[in-house]
């Protein structure tokens, strides 16, 4: 059974509902990506020094990241000496399925880690600017959705208006927001916080913290902080620290993704705006160059456009198009 009739099935139980979100929101990455790729591999007449320059150069403008990108035309040799392969069309699923692969995730990744003995804490992190307040308003109302009881913690108290952008996303969602005043000590907030969410036996506690401190010691120190006091009043807590990424600064996103985990404690990522960017290969990217999940990625501006990111979903949203394409050939050539 060829590649993308495997990976066709292995989509077939997904609802249509979802995928459609998946395929519509990476639209401009599949043209930009998927599509000089088909291209490339059907103008080209034989596998050569030039054929894998250009692929190259697809890659790295999609933003697969360069270090990915290496490993995999080195790969791509690789096979085609030890399969003697000579024509570029059979090479296109070798390829599409080497990419699968490196977006695999195990099935302990997947979702966000619960604490099932009482109150779920997650803690969001990021630099301003990349949609952290946006997403904590989704992941809330999507929560409430599953009929959980949500409380936010506005601990972003440096960036003028963050409480208030915090208490407009709590209004619309329709969950409490606990605050201090602007300039107050986050780690005091985030107190209070843990304190009403035992009160009120909440479910979900979503963290906000700063984006930017005077500079990257003071925010590490101040997540640091955070850190001890949360788990000071709930052992074990908190239970995810995500980390939020705009994927429209593609390679930028992956240098932040480098720079947080190695001292935030992030244990997933959030990719907002994948929608509004050709560089959607920034996620195979981060999935091969670190040891941290993709849990969420954005995929629009509605309120269930904070998806729960899916393997599968990414790649059939990239390749569908591959896969009736290959299908054709096939029934030509029978």
């Amino acid at each position: 059974m060829s590649f993308f009739k495997r990976l066709k099935e292995s989509i077939a139980s997904k609802t249509e509902a979802v995928t459609s979100k998946f395929r519509d929101g990476l639209s401009k990455t599949r043209d930009a990506f998927v599509g000089k790729v088909a291209e490339l591999f059907s103008r080209r007449k034989k596998i050569d020094e030039e054929f894998f320059e250009e692929l190259e150069e697809i890659l790295i403008g999609a933003d697969v990241g360069i270090n990915t990108v290496m490993g995999l035309i080195d790969d791509l040799r690789a096979e085609v000496k030890k399969r003697k392969i000579e024509q570029p069309s059979e090479l296109q699923p070798i390829m599409s399925e080497k990419l699968v692969a490196m977006l695999q995730s195990t099935g302990e990744e997947v979702g966000i880690k619960e604490n099932p003995n009482g109150i779920t804490v997650i803690l969001f992190v990021g630099v301003n600017g990349v949609g952290k307040t946006t997403t904590i308003g989704k992941l809330a109302w999507r929560y409430k959705q599953q009929g959980k009881k949500v409380l936010l913690a506005a601990g972003d108290t440096f960036r003028a208006g963050a409480i208030e952008q915090l208490e407009v996303w709590g209004g619309r969602v329709g969950v409490d927001v606990i605050k201090q005043e602007s300039g107050s000590d986050p780690a005091a907030v985030m107190f209070d916080a843990v304190q009403a969410a035992k009160k009120q036996n909440v479910d979900v506690l979503i963290c906000d913290t700063a984006g930017r401190l005077q500079n990257k010691s003071n925010l590490m120190e101040e997540l640091a902080k955070i850190h001890r006091v949360i788990q000071r009043e709930i052992p074990g807590a908190p239970h995810e620290t995500l980390l939020v990424l705009d994927a429209t600064t593609g390679q930028n996103a992956l240098q932040q993704a480098k720079l947080f985990g190695e001292k935030s404690g992030v244990t997933g990522l959030v990719l907002t705006k994948l929608d509004g960017t050709a560089k959607g290969g920034i996620v195979i990217a981060i999935r091969n160059e670190l040891s941290l999940p993709v849990k969420f990625v954005g995929l629009g501006e509605k309120m269930d456009d904070l998806q729960q990111f899916d393997a599968d979903q990414f790649v059939h949203a990239l390749f569908a198009d591959l896969a009736g394409n290959e299908e054709t050939d096939e029934e030509q050539s029978n």
